[in-house]
């Protein structure tokens, strides 16, 4: 919701709207509405963006879209109200609800108590409605059940099990349709038994088509639903036609055929289209819903008398005093009043090492507490969050970007009513030029053209080879989201990678550590110490010492920002940083100073083990370059590809990653904002941009880049963000997947190919191009059947794909 002089931006989630032709339909209609100052529909989101300065203007462009044979999605519900007593009670609570963004229409009931509210579920939520009612004196009762039916999620899913159904029940009604219309058209009663299994298919599963391609007509525009409802509606009432008046056609010397098996078969096949496509697009909305996962259900306010209690998210109120256990999850930004801890922010940051949190610090929702406990004010609660802003960019990112304008869909703009008008010439030219039987011969061309020309192969040509391409994707480890990154991706000239998980392990290990002597039980006492420690720097220790046996320590105490000391037969112990040591004076040994140094220079963190005379080792944690990085990182430069390492890091380290892994261009230093504009800058020079990152920080970025890609070890924001998401982190996967878009691509083509070759042959010949020179017409039923074997070629060929190594 923007407010900007009282505009406000209302999203409204479409259905039904598949492909950039639907779009520029919605965009049409959405124009005609008076009040709506500008909109725009983003098809990644399914949702179309509206601004308006009257939110009475909201059902208007809910009725323009589905006047158009598209959906929006709503929820009605009706709750019951409490704390009425008048009639005005009634007139005031409607009023309030009516006002609230997101919300359609609303009437209360005084007679029976209830309001009944059409809204949007993805701007407002049943909670919200109740709080609006309460404040102005009375209650709304909002069951828990009805808050979860009333997502997206759920209401995307019940369309998908609902078109599942159909599908299955359109092939397996036309499947012995097919086998009498081909094989055993002669048997006793095949008209009718073919009759009584067609019906339900073109009349009850393919009603959409029908009650869409009405909608159309009415706005006088077509689309891909326009020919279905023509080619099987024309087909099916011949066929009708021919089976209870044959003797209307045995008159004139010719056979009554029907045609029912071309009319399932059709059905049959979109829905199956249909069901191909909605499961390899899959949803784009659960990125933003991981994210919203990152947020606690629930947290913990100490009240004023110092109780402590539990509360909803949404019930928090900046100001609110929060107290944080170990383990447990941030609910909202704020600051630190009293105690410390470590948090992992890796999520919003990307950087693996958690920070230190003391009292006057910041900490954002979304991020988790480690071993310590603190309490904090809350500064920014709701949408005002920085993980809820990230959330909103993310979005936008997504809704911003045109797909890759199908060729297909444009062409469908254009292709429909091309062939009705063909279909239409054709008849005509039968009538006139076509002697005796021309009416009748005429029709049963224009049938044919209508049939032969159904859009299906063209239809199936890019989804089948993607659904291809996904699935090929998916046995290398390489999870491909949608169809556009496996499209752009093999003109990708210019690769981002993210450092920290991406180039390196992501997490901190020990890379050397050097003894002053080698002994045993320095070595029980350093691990003594680092078990006890509550730095995250110390598990890597711990890690790296595992299977020597810990000595029991006692007085340890941890030093905040130095490191800890503990106390072992008498002695004194200290592991931590150089400042730590020079406050005890503790001296430092040449050689260990030296190998210090020279850890500093690779920009390692160099931490210091001593008694209290002399530092007894030093150990270096690094994070750790993969195995795979430098070779990968090898093989995309021979491609030809410029590669760009980014990192939060300072200079010094990341030119040492650089020099290790042969990256040629980097930067350091950067902060997560600065990422997306960086990629920005490369794409207005007109390049291609990949970007790889795994962390909640390359988010933005990873969302304005042309092709993103996401280590599977990473954050699962990360991965939803990224169209690509490699399971094993491992980088050699991004140059396969670039071969896997090329071949995928040239599939695609193929497929468009032969679904256009066989259009233009195919529609010449339907419509009696032949018959003046050797008297060949083509009967409706091969043209059923053409249509369907064109399909099948589409699909056969996306196959081949699976095949290839």
């Amino acid at each position: 919701m923007a407010n900007n002089s009282n505009k406000e931006i209302i999203y409204l989630p479409l259905e039904d709207v598949e492909s950039e032709h639907c779009a520029l339909i919605v965009n049409k209609g959405l124009a005609q509405v008076k009040g709506i100052v500008s909109h725009k529909v983003e098809l990644n989101n399914r949702r179309a963006a509206i601004t308006v300065s009257d939110a009475e203007v909201v059902p208007d462009a809910v009725k323009a879209v589905k006047d158009l044979g598209y959906g929006v999605t709503t929820v009605k519900s009706t709750f019951p109200v409490l704390g009425m007593t008048c009639a005005s009670c009634a007139g005031s609570a409607e009023s309030i609800v009516k006002a609230q963004p997101g919300v359609i229409s609303a009437s209360v009931n005084f007679a029976t108590g209830n309001l009944s509210v059409e809204y949007l579920p993805n701007m407002i939520h049943a909670d919200e409605l109740r709080k609006a009612v309460q404040s102005i004196g009375y209650d709304l009762l909002v069951e828990e059940e009805a808050k979860q039916q009333e997502t997206l999620e759920a209401i995307h899913q019940k369309k998908f099990r609902t078109l599942k159904t159909r599908t299955i029940w359109a092939v397996v009604l036309s499947f012995p349709v097919v086998v009498i219309g081909m094989f055993f058209m002669d048997m006793p009663y095949a008209n009718e038994i073919m009759w009584a299994l067609s019906t339900p298919v073109v009349g009850w599963l393919g009603r959409d088509f029908f009650i869409n391609a009405w909608k159309q007509a009415r706005h006088r525009s077509a689309n891909m639903d326009t020919l279905v409802a023509l080619s099987t509606g024309i087909a099916y009432i011949f066929s009708v036609f021919n089976m209870l008046f044959a003797g209307f056609w045995h008159q004139r010397g010719l056979h009554a055929h029907v045609y029912f098996e071309a009319a399932a078969v059709i059905v049959a096949f979109i829905l199956l289209g249909k069901l191909l496509e909605e499961k390899a697009k899959g949803n784009t909305s659960s990125a933003i819903k991981k994210l919203m996962g990152l947020q606690p259900k629930t947290l913990i306010v100490i009240e004023a008398d110092g109780t402590e209690r539990q509360k909803a998210i949404e019930d928090v109120a900046a100001g609110d005093l929060i107290l944080v256990r170990p383990g447990e999850k941030i609910a909202v930004d704020g600051m630190v009043t009293s105690g410390n801890s470590y948090v992992d922010e890796s999520m919003l940051s990307g950087e693996p090492v958690p920070v230190l949190k003391e009292e006057g610090e910041k900490v954002f929702a979304g991020t988790i507490n480690q071993k310590g406990s603190f309490r904090f004010r809350a500064v920014k609660v709701g949408k005002e969050t920085m993980l809820a802003q990230i959330i909103k960019m993310v979005q936008d990112a997504q809704g911003s970007k045109a797909p890759v304008q199908q060729l297909v869909d444009k062409i469908a703009g254009i292709f429909v009513p091309v062939v009705i008008g063909i279909a239409m010439l054709t008849f005509f030219l039968w009538v006139f030029l076509g002697g005796d039987n021309g009416v009748v011969q005429g029709l049963m061309a224009a049938v044919t053209v209508l049939v032969i020309a159904c859009p299906c192969a063209l239809g199936l040509a890019t989804p089948t080879a993607i659904m291809v391409g996904v699935g090929k994707g998916a046995e290398k480890g390489i999870l491909i989201k949608d169809a556009e990154s496996l499209e752009l991706a093999r003109k990708v000239d210019v690769v981002v990678l993210d450092k920290t998980g991406t180039i390196t392990e992501g997490s901190p290990r020990v890379a050397g550590i050097q003894w002053l002597n080698n002994d045993d039980t320095a070595k029980g006492i350093l691990l003594g110490i680092e078990k006890q420690s509550e730095h995250p720097l110390a598990e890597a220790v711990v890690h790296y010492l595992h299977g020597v046996p810990a000595i029991a320590l006692s007085d340890f105490n941890s030093i905040t920002g130095k490191g800890a000391q503990a106390v072992h037969a008498g002695e004194t112990y200290f592991a931590g940083n150089k400042k730590l040591l020079a406050e005890h004076n503790v001296a430092i040994a040449a050689s260990l100073q030296q190998q210090a140094d020279a850890w500093g220079k690779e920009s390692k963190t160099v931490i210091w083990f001593a008694d209290s005379k002399q530092a007894i080792a030093v150990i270096a944690i690094a994070d750790k370059i993969k195995e795979s990085s430098v070779q990968a990182i090898r093989e995309m430069q021979d491609r030809g590809i410029e590669l760009y390492m980014l990192t939060g890091d300072n200079e010094a380290t990341a030119q040492a990653i650089a020099r290790q892994t042969g990256i040629l261009h980097y930067k350091a230093e950067v902060l997560p904002q600065h990422k997306a504009d960086f990629v920005k800058a490369l794409q207005r020079q007109g390049k291609t941009v990949a970007m790889v990152g795994d962390g909640i920080n390359d988010s933005t970025a990873l969302a304005t880049a042309d092709v993103s890609i996401a280590m599977g070890k990473g954050s699962d924001i990360a991965m939803d963000v990224a169209k690509m998401t490699i399971i094993s982190s491992d980088l050699t996967k991004i140059p396969q997947a670039i071969r896997l878009s090329k071949e995928t691509v040239a599939t695609i083509k193929q497929n468009l190919f032969w679904a256009f070759i066989y259009n233009l042959i195919g529609i010449p010949v339907a419509a009696g191009i032949l018959y003046p020179v050797n008297g060949f017409l083509l009967n409706p039923m091969i043209a059923g059947a053409a249509m369907a074997l064109s399909s099948v070629s589409v699909v056969g060929n996306s196959l081949r794909l699976k095949w290839k190594q």
